[in-house]
């Protein structure tokens, strides 16, 4: 399950650097275009869909290596046991939130689908489509915080991040 788990963040991370690329594709084109006397229409909204995509495919691979920013203060000033309850608490809060947006996300998916919502931009572009990326990296983010707090209260290790590091 740990390989599967960690090939899942992976793919997830990988498909968010495409995203990434796309983005420098796209302005790179609007930029070009702009000298050349040419316009792509819609091309504006591609990268801001490819930003959101990025952005929320990488939120699992991220987190899981320990590179989302956390408020440690109080946790490294703790006794063991305090910290590891109050780390286990961070984590259910966080499952909580995570699963609510993700719940919402492909609630946001099925609608838009159902109604054939379009972009008001230019592409006229199906949102269900840029939306999949958004309901894909929550779910797997929420993935992540549920495999992390099983970790947390299996191992009873915590990860803290000293401000040495």
């Amino acid at each position: 399950m740990r390989k599967f788990l960690d090939g899942l963040y992976n793919v997830a991370a990988y498909a968010a650097a495409l995203f990434m690329v796309s983005i420098l594709v796209c302005v790179l084109l609007l930029i070009v275009g702009r000298q050349m006397g040419w316009y792509i229409p819609g091309l504006n909204a591609y990268a801001g869909y490819s930003m959101a995509a990025a952005s929320f495919l990488a939120l699992a691979h991220t987190f899981k290596q320990n590179e989302h920013i956390r408020v440690t203060l109080v946790l490294n000033a703790l006794p063991s046991t305090p910290r590891h309850i109050l780390n286990l608490i961070s984590l259910v809060i966080a499952l909580g939130l995570s699963a609510t947006v993700a719940y919402y996300s492909v609630n946001l998916v099925l609608e838009s689908y159902a109604f054939n919502d379009l972009s008001v931009e230019e592409d006229a572009t199906p949102l269900w489509i840029p939306q999949l990326a958004m309901a894909i990296g929550s779910i797997i983010f929420a993935i992540a915080l549920l495999d992390e707090l099983v970790r947390t209260w299996v191992t009873k290790e915590d990860i803290i991040i000293s401000n040495a590091e």
